[in-house]
């Protein structure tokens, strides 16, 4: 027979732990917090980090700095791509010269196909965006995605 005190210990055991364990999956898929900061900033946010597969992505490209960003097109270079580092999707787009101003966003949704129109896998992305600063040098901004059947 199990003491009294060990059983009882077990028990708790358990229950904390599995109340440790639903905490952590929930600020495992919590998006990342968006901060503002002085000079050029960019960020790329979602609503979350893993999706279903399916499941359409709403991505947000905010300029989170105090001065104006380029980018070389209207789509604000948002790049989907593999973690092997193959460019899967990237929204059509117009060769303008596109501008976001301080604490501006543009979303967009991703319906999770490739630009060829075949749907991806479950698996790991990357969603990518590229601008231009003032000074000429470039500032890349990334966000990794979970996607689960």
């Amino acid at each position: 027979m199990i003491p009294k005190g060990a059983l009882i210990g077990l028990v708790s055991g358990i229950i904390i732990a599995a109340l440790f364990g639903i905490f952590l999956l929930s600020m495992i898929n919590q998006a990342p917090v968006l901060v503002y900061v002085d000079g050029p900033s960019l960020s790329i946010i979602t609503e979350k980090t893993n999706f279903k597969i399916g499941e359409d992505i709403v991505i947000k490209i905010v300029n989170s700095g105090t001065v104006p960003l380029k980018f070389s097109d209207s789509s604000y270079e948002l790049r989907i791509i593999g973690l092997d580092g193959r460019m899967l999707f990237s929204p059509q787009s117009a060769q303008v010269i596109s501008i976001l101003q301080p604490k501006e966003e543009k979303m967009f949704v991703w319906d999770q196909t490739k630009s060829n129109g075949e749907r991806i896998i479950e698996g790991r992305y990357k969603i990518v965006s590229n601008a231009l600063q003032d000074n000429g040098k470039i500032l890349e901004k990334s966000l990794t995605i979970n996607i689960f059947k």
